[in-house]
């Protein structure tokens, strides 16, 4: 069976300070946490500083190519990654950012997927052909 976390409830997918942490620790990634946020945190692979100094360049030159990959995003990780499932199972709730709820869903192996969702409530669905 393959696991997928979702997000189970209204609100969208996130992962709490404690679960980026953690992640960033088992995937062996060097993050920069910027503290203070209404949101959470965020982080970057550089100082918040240098981040902030380099986006302010590319602001002026109007392309942001040069800070592309500068900034972690947890939204961006594959949502069967191993290691996220490994970061959900261990902190539970804990593990839960923003508005979010967590959960792992499993589901057979040979099932092409795709998460759906309606207002962030998140669920697993069987990937189907479909035309407009």
């Amino acid at each position: 069976m393959k696991k997928i976390c979702i997000n189970d409830d209204f609100g969208g997918f996130g992962l709490s300070d404690k679960a980026v942490d953690r992640y960033a620790e088992l995937k062996g990634l060097k993050l920069f946490k910027e503290d203070g946020l209404v949101f959470g945190s965020r982080y970057y692979f550089v100082e918040p500083d240098e981040y902030h100094r380099l986006h302010k360049e590319c602001e002026k030159k109007g392309s942001y190519e040069e800070i592309r990959g500068l900034y972690f995003c947890d939204t961006h990780i594959e949502r069967d990654d191993p290691v996220l499932i490994q970061v959900v199972e261990e902190l539970g709730k804990e593990a839960d950012g923003f508005c979010a709820s967590l959960k792992i869903v499993e589901i057979p192996d040979d099932i092409e997927w795709t998460i759906s969702d309606y207002d962030g409530a998140e669920w697993v669905a069987e990937e189907h052909r479909t035309w407009s």
